[in-house]
């Protein structure tokens, strides 16, 4: 195989997961998910992606299913429990309530977690990304009730968990080492600092 077609074939299965997204947002969107939809929405989604070439997106190959089941019961816990704290904050609200915009500088540059994370944090009620700065990964959130450098370290710390969660579950494997380097540097930091 030479490399043009090396690199064709490449593009093409890197571009599978775009194709799929776009055909079942068209279904989703007109709540017909027959046959015909189908089709119509792959036809729409095969033009958007030869007329407008997205950024192709790079997947890790790589899934740990305990990683995965981790995250998804610490994300429904969280969003419980944020849940019930806005709830708390509607009902007994007294002025002023303090807000904030916390940078939050992430340890992936891929594009594709980046937007997960994003997503999987502004899910969780009380806070929200109101910008993104793609070059330095970081991320700017309006977090609900947090005035001070200590609500404002504390959710970078909730952040940087979900997104070595995410990382765990589906980034690469250098993704993976890197995450777990610094959970171990980070360990032996609070080791060494309580003796």
């Amino acid at each position: 195989m030479t490399h043009s077609n090396h690199s064709l074939l490449t593009r093409f299965l890197h571009g599978i997961p775009s194709f799929l997204w776009l055909t079942f947002v068209w279904c989703a969107a007109w709540r017909d998910f027959g046959l015909p939809s189908v089709a119509f929405g792959a036809i729409l989604a095969l033009l958007v992606l030869l007329v407008f070439r997205l950024p192709t997106l790079y997947l890790s190959n790589r899934f740990n299913i305990w990683y995965a089941l981790v995250f998804l019961g610490y994300f429904t816990y969280q969003v419980a429990r944020a849940s019930m704290e806005v709830f708390w904050f509607a009902l007994t609200y007294k002025a002023p309530l303090r807000n904030s915009v916390v940078a939050v500088k992430l340890r992936t540059e891929s594009d594709l977690w980046i937007t997960a994370i994003s997503h999987a944090m502004s899910l969780i009620p009380g806070s929200l990304v109101v910008d993104v700065d793609r070059g330095n990964s970081i991320l700017y959130f309006h977090v609900l009730n947090a005035s001070g450098q200590d609500a404002a370290e504390e959710f970078r710390v909730e952040a940087h968990r979900i997104e070595a969660m995410i990382l765990k579950a589906v980034g690469s494997k250098e993704e993976f080492a890197m995450i777990t380097a610094d959970e171990s540097r980070s360990k032996t930091a609070k080791g060494s600092h309580r003796a």
